[in-house]
């Protein structure tokens, strides 16, 4: 299972460098793999509305939540300390700690291109590196 980091998403969204590797591994794997954090949504609406993408953003919710069959994934009060922990061991700031710390919960494999998560020992995958056999173990970046 993949927790997919907020910038991928972007990445996509905005048409950026690497939308075409981001597009091709939302093809490869099945929705029911992928997940988001509410943290990663509510950051999407923040940025996307800055942009004034607002449609864009109701667009995303739609296709991917509604539709698409991508899971949302939160955390609890009594999960701040994985926070706070995960952020003081490994220098992350809250948004990479809190994508740490549920990844971590859920036993998900972080899907981003932020090398903040080199550092941990969860690690990360780009999309490209994503290898869709369930029983494969993913490389890491």
């Amino acid at each position: 299972m993949y927790l997919v980091d907020t910038n991928i998403w972007l990445e996509r969204l905005l048409d950026q460098d690497r939308s075409e590797e981001v597009g091709d591994f939302l093809q490869r794997v099945s929705s029911d793999r992928i997940y988001l954090t509410d943290f990663t949504l509510h950051s999407i609406g923040i940025i996307l509305l800055k942009l004034e993408e607002a449609q864009t953003f109701s667009r995303f919710v739609q296709d991917v939540l509604v539709d698409g069959g991508v899971r949302l994934v939160g955390l609890q009060p009594d999960d701040v300390t994985s926070i706070v922990d995960a952020a003081g061991k490994y220098g992350l700031d809250f948004d990479d700690a809190y994508q740490y710390a549920a990844s971590a919960k859920f036993n998900f494999q972080i899907v981003s291109f932020d090398s903040d998560f080199d550092r941990t020992d969860r690690g990360k995958a780009v999309p490209g590196q994503v290898d869709t056999d369930e029983s494969s173990e993913m490389p890491r970046e």
